[in-house]
């Protein structure tokens, strides 16, 4: 929401003044050391939804807000839902990665314990401290220990995930009800009816445009789900992509009234890192787009109903490390993609059957010159020979790499026969690739790196595509 937010603001005139008043209405008591930036090129932001009844400021929410908010006065120092967002220097487009709150992890001096309980052990911890230093005043008490507990939090899923986290932000329930208000409501569809006390969600099947405290309900819900937890994170992500596609709709662009609202509610509702640039950070994401944003959630393995969920932490890291790196991977592929097409335009090749096979020369430098390199001869070798081969001169060693992998992955070797500029296929009575009778496939796989050019992003727990901003999905 945050993101957003400052995206819908900073496109328009009157919506970037409002943006740079945010930079000092935002800012909370975490101070993060500037030196944490990371060498990737993208800047990664830990994201916090907290269950305080309290408003940014930390003030007590009244009993009607709560009686608005379908909320009770428990909670307060649960981190329930947990996203990590990273965005490539570019600003184009955001990767959103959800840990679930029951996933057990390893916290150091407090052993392994359920995430969302992370901060509230350390701030529990860090005011036993204090106090016992003879500290007595409650604000400073307050401030100092949820500090403290937000550091920890953080450092937690840095040590778990494998990333440096440069910014964090949270949202309290208040904040969440505004904007949903502000921005007159999400369309989401549910697969089943629900009827559920705890959150007081209550809704039947199908599609429902949600504000306020229904979305609250909506989105806070994990009691009677299939899959608890998980189920409610789903939720939260199509909630989430339904709310993008709205903010950044024309409707909201261009009323001045609702951008208006729309910054009161940020400032009752978000809070941030002291250190956070947000008019840059604005700038960054004017390119942003619904469809730019992709949800995930980290693979994890059910362990009964009362012990967590289990993850392998160096599973996390991986598929971490491999999603938000996928963009960077695939515009590389594409780079390789097209120096492969040049070098093949540019490459000779000829083809020599040494195998008996009739008609086989001919058939594959049929084959490559369709995969863009330039046609030499079709002979016959003047010996037959058990083993193919792909032979190049100096300056065409990766060009006939190329021919290999087009060709199934023959061998290739350096040829003093060979003239210069070209390749020479020689192939034996082992080839079974482009050309034979035996070959029945759609062509070999290139291993030029352009089958990373596919977006094989995909949920590790359903195998399904992320969740986006470009049209409702039903869940559970």
């Amino acid at each position: 929401m945050l993101l957003l937010s400052l995206v819908v603001l900073s496109t328009t005139g009157y919506g970037w003044g409002k943006v740079s008043q945010l930079d000092s209405g935002l800012r909370g008591n975490i101070d993060i050391n500037n030196e944490r930036d990371s060498p990737d090129g993208a800047t990664d932001i830990l994201l916090i939804g907290n269950d305080s009844r309290t408003d940014a400021q930390g003030n007590p929410l009244p009993d009607e807000v709560l009686r608005k908010l379908r909320a009770s006065e428990g909670g307060g120092h649960l981190t329930d839902t947990m996203i990590l967002l990273r965005i490539p220097d570019n600003g184009k487009r955001a990767r959103a990665v959800s840990f679930p709150r029951d996933t057990m992890v390893d916290m150091g001096e407090f052993g392994e314990n359920k995430l969302n309980s992370a901060l509230n052990r350390k701030r529990v911890a860090k005011r036993e401290e204090l106090e016992a230093q003879g500290i007595t005043d409650e604000k400073k008490l307050n401030r100092l220990s949820e500090k403290a507990g937000k550091e920890f939090l953080m450092e937690t899923i840095e040590d778990f995930a494998g990333v440096t986290i440069e910014h964090y932000a949270e949202v309290n329930l208040l904040g969440f009800y505004k904007l949903t208000e502000v921005v007159g409501g999400v369309k989401v569809c549910l697969k089943n009816a629900v009827d559920d006390p705890y959150s007081g969600a209550d809704f039947s099947a199908g599609v429902h445009t949600l504000s306020k405290g229904d979305a609250l309900a909506f989105v806070r819900q994990r009691h009677g789900l299939p899959r608890g937890d998980l189920d409610r994170i789903a939720r939260q992500q199509v909630f989430m992509s339904g709310l993008a596609e709205k903010m950044l709709s024309a409707g909201m662009l261009s009323n001045p009234g609702k951008l208006n609202d729309l910054f009161k509610a940020l400032q009752d509702s978000i809070t941030l890192d002291k250190n956070w640039d947000v008019l840059s950070f604005a700038k960054q994401m004017q390119g942003m787009a619904a469809g730019d944003i992709k949800f995930y959630t980290i693979p994890v393995e059910m362990n009964g109903p009362s012990s967590g969920l289990r993850a392998d932490p160096d599973e996390v890291k991986r598929f971490v490390d491999n999603l938000l790196l996928s963009q960077r991977k695939r515009e590389q592929a594409r780079q390789d993609a097209e120096q492969a097409e040049e070098l093949r335009a540019d490459t000779e090749v000829n083809v020599y059957n040494a195998s008996g096979v009739s008609g086989l020369a001919g058939r594959v430098l049929e084959d490559l010159a369709e995969k863009g390199f330039d046609s030499g001869v079709a002979a016959n070798a003047e010996s037959m020979m058990s083993d193919s081969v792909v032979r190049y001169t100096s300056g065409t060693e990766r060009a006939a790499k190329l021919a290999a992998s087009d060709l199934g992955g023959v061998p290739v070797e350096a040829g003093e026969d060979v003239a210069a500029g070209t390749v020479s296929v020689y192939l034996g009575d082992d080839y079974t690739g482009p050309g034979t009778r035996r070959f029945t496939g759609e062509g070999a796989v290139r291993l030029d790196g352009t089958a990373l050019a596919q977006d094989s992003e995909t949920e590790p727990s359903t195998g399904k595509q992320p969740i986006t901003a470009g049209g409702v999905r039903c869940v559970n």
